[in-house]
């Protein structure tokens, strides 16, 4: 299954969250897109349910030459997620990781910042929360999105994403209360591949999103 663009796959995989329960319970649905192609894919989903459309922001932690590959992973906290069995069959310095951290906080600081979320902190206690991405390959970035999240304790917390390999899946559902996928390829390279548009998101989109602007159809 290929999906035409990120607004495609919000749609497909509302539909399957609906199927998976969520928003059927009387907590309030809460649904975050992790910065910034996961808000796109998150903003029909928060439509079709009538949640509050959040963000989460997270940064990868790119390998040393290959900053494609993530080695870990850093969310709105500062605190780090690093797979540490591939970043030692990498043979990351100790030095590169600790410089690539502070790197990473900086942006996310900045994003925070652009984002205009710097005094506003969403209670998610007794919700049921579904953080959404627009795909996963090795699961850092998710993994820190859904730690960030987890620490605010909503009542549910629900990974969601259109497509993902089984493997990574598997990992996923280590850090949340479901996860929902409706394309898992045993064959799986780049999220991307499993796209007809995959052009990068900008910051504008995200905002404007934000602001509760309707993607285009």
């Amino acid at each position: 299954m290929r999906y035409r663009d990120r607004i495609e796959a919000g749609r497909t995989l509302a539909g399957a969250l609906e199927a998976d329960g969520f928003g059927s319970s009387d907590l309030t649905p809460i649904v975050l897109g992790v910065a910034r192609g996961g808000v796109v894919v998150a903003a029909p989903i928060a439509a079709a349910f009538g949640a509050h459309l959040g963000v989460v922001v997270a940064r990868k932690l790119g390998a040393p030459g290959n900053p494609e590959l993530a080695i870990g992973a850093i969310g709105r906290s500062g605190d780090a997620f690093v797979d540490e069995a591939l970043a030692a069959r990498l043979r990351v310095p100790a030095g590169y990781l600790e410089a690539e951290i502070e790197r990473q906080r900086g942006r996310i600081r900045d994003r925070i910042d652009r984002y205009g979320m710097g005094r506003e902190q969403r209670e998610y206690a007794g919700c049921e929360v579904a953080v959404v991405d627009d795909g996963v390959a090795t699961g850092a970035t998710l993994i820190a999105s859904l730690r960030s999240v987890r620490a605010a304790n909503p009542s549910r917390l629900v990974c969601a994403v259109p497509v993902g390999p089984p493997e990574t899946l598997r990992r996923l559902e280590q850090e949340a209360d479901a996860v929902v996928c409706p394309n898992q390829p045993r064959f799986f390279s780049a999220v991307g591949q499993w796209y007809e548009d995959f052009s990068q998101t900008t910051d504008a989109e995200v905002i404007e999103l934000l602001k509760g602007s309707s993607p285009d159809t």
